[in-house]
């Protein structure tokens, strides 16, 4: 197991070490990233981008973004953590570090969708274990057959 360096704001010269992470993870094509990051680095956004770094290789990526029209509610639109690494307590020390960030924003709410699909049930096991509420199961969201679960948590408690 390597030990987490440290977390910190995603550079532009990560993004094929995220692309990697991404494809790693089947989420979708990592070529969406390009189009994904562009605010970010642009600094034309709110979002927020983070990448846990041990020794020279990064190991997960996180993304989240404020809600329009809200106080203070924040989508965590993307989480992932090399597939070697899963399981070592990566990602909940990311989750961890974004709600410490979120919070020092004065965010209220942290929202987290992912597929209702059985080869997610692994993802919606872990929100629960950071301490996440499942809250709305929306219907075939994502497609015939492919829900979208949605889960809370309050960064004021």
């Amino acid at each position: 197991m390597k030990t987490i360096t440290f977390i910190r704001e995603m550079k532009k010269s990560d993004l094929t070490a995220v692309k990697h992470i991404v494809d790693n993870n089947q989420m979708f094509p990592s070529e969406y990233l390009d189009e994904m990051t562009s605010g970010y680095f642009n600094k034309k956004s709110e979002e927020l981008w983070f990448v846990v770094q041990a020794d020279d290789q990064l190991l997960a990526v996180a993304f989240c973004a404020p809600e329009r029209m809200t106080a203070g509610t924040w989508n965590l639109l993307l989480i992932a953590v090399l597939k070697t690494h899963q399981g070592q307590g990566i990602g909940a020390q990311l989750m961890a570090f974004v709600e410490a960030k979120l919070r020092s924003l004065t965010a209220r709410v942290l929202l987290v969708e992912t597929s209702g699909m059985p080869e997610y049930q692994l993802t919606r096991a872990f929100y629960p274990q950071c301490g996440y509420q499942q809250v709305a199961v929306i219907p075939e969201f994502y497609d015939i057959g492919d829900d979208k679960v949605v889960f809370w948590k309050s960064l004021t408690k």
